[in-house]
């Protein structure tokens, strides 16, 4: 029953790749267990659980993450900047230039992102 009611959380955690998935019934509860490969990835999956009634009840998670030097990856979309991505991603969008350092391998102008980039992003 709690897998059916949690069946789009188990969806997004294949689509963030999240390792060694596994979902099982215990005690009235849905316990779920597997590693992300960062810490964004954990967090997205944390925020569509928060989406549901009586989360707090039915799931009990145990996500691990598998990388900590960078906070996740993100693909440029149109109408992005950096400081809109530090803005969601670090919470103060007079942060870019941290986004932009982590990534002038690949980024010459903080100025010039381009869609379809994937940028890494720092730690909060």
């Amino acid at each position: 029953m709690l897998k059916e009611k949690y069946a789009d959380l188990m969806n997004l955690a294949s689509q963030l790749k999240i390792q060694g998935l596994q979902a099982t019934e215990e005690g009235g509860k849905l316990k779920i267990k597997g590693t992300a490969t960062y810490q964004l990835d954990k967090d997205l999956l944390w925020d569509k659980v928060k989406t549901y009634s009586n989360w707090e009840k039915e799931v009990g998670a145990d996500i691990r993450v598998e990388r900590s030097d960078i906070y996740g990856i993100y693909t440029v979309q149109p109408g992005d900047t950096l400081s809109k991505l530090a803005k969601g991603h670090l919470g103060d969008p007079m942060k870019y230039m941290e986004i932009f350092n982590l990534n002038k391998d690949i980024l010459t102008n903080p100025d010039l992102i381009k869609v379809g980039q994937v940028l890494k992003l720092p730690n909060k």
